[in-house]
C-alpha cells in the first residue's frame, strides 16, 4: 500500500505509545539507537522482546498481546518472514494500534494482505524515528 505523506503525517503527530517488537539495548544494533532516541523524544516506548524482562530501563513485554495499555505504532525490527505473525498478533490487541510499521528494509506483502481492511495502516521500509524527526514530531 502507498502511504499518503500526508495522512501518515497527520497520524504520526497524534502518536504517543510505541511498541517496539524485536527491541534489545545492545549499541551495535539499530534498534538501540532507535528506541534510545525516540525516548529522548518523549514516546511511551514500551518494549517487546520474548526473553527479555527488561531493555532501555523499561518493562518488556513477550508480546504485544500482553500489553496493557492502548499502543498508537506497532514498530517493527524482525526480518520480513516473521512479519506475518506479527500481524497476525497485532489483530488480536484492543484496541488495535493506528499503525504497523516495518523498519527501513523490511517488506512484507504477506503482512500487509493479512492487515488489509483492518483500519490499520501498514508502512513498510521506512525508518520510524527518521520519519519522526523530519516532521519534527516529539512529546
Amino acid at each position: 500500500m502507498l502511504i499518503d505523506m500526508k495522512e501518515l503525517a497527520a497520524l504520526l503527530r497524534e502518536v504517543k505509545t510505541i511498541a517496539i517488537i524485536g527491541a534489545v539495548d545492545k549499541p551495535s544494533r539499530p534498534v538501540d539507537g532507535v528506541g534510545r532516541t525516540m525516548i529522548d523524544m518523549g514516546f511511551d516506548i514500551i518494549p517487546v522482546h520474548p526473553k527479555r524482562p527488561d531493555v532501555w530501563g523499561l518493562k518488556t513485554y513477550q508480546s504485544v498481546s500482553d500489553i496493557p495499555v492502548p499502543v498508537d505504532v506497532v514498530d517493527l525490527f524482525r526480518a520480513p518472514q516473521f512479519c506475518p505473525d506479527h500481524a497476525r498478533e497485532v489483530l488480536t490487541m484492543s484496541p488495535l494500534p493506528k499503525i504497523f510499521w516495518m523498519q527501513s528494509g523490511v517488506v512484507s506483502p504477506e503482512a500487509r494482505a493479512i492487515l488489509e481492511g483492518s483500519g490499520i495502516v501498514v508502512v513498510e521500509d521506512r525508518c520510524l524515528k527518521v520519519e519522526l524527526q523530519v516532521l519534527g514530531i516529539t512529546r
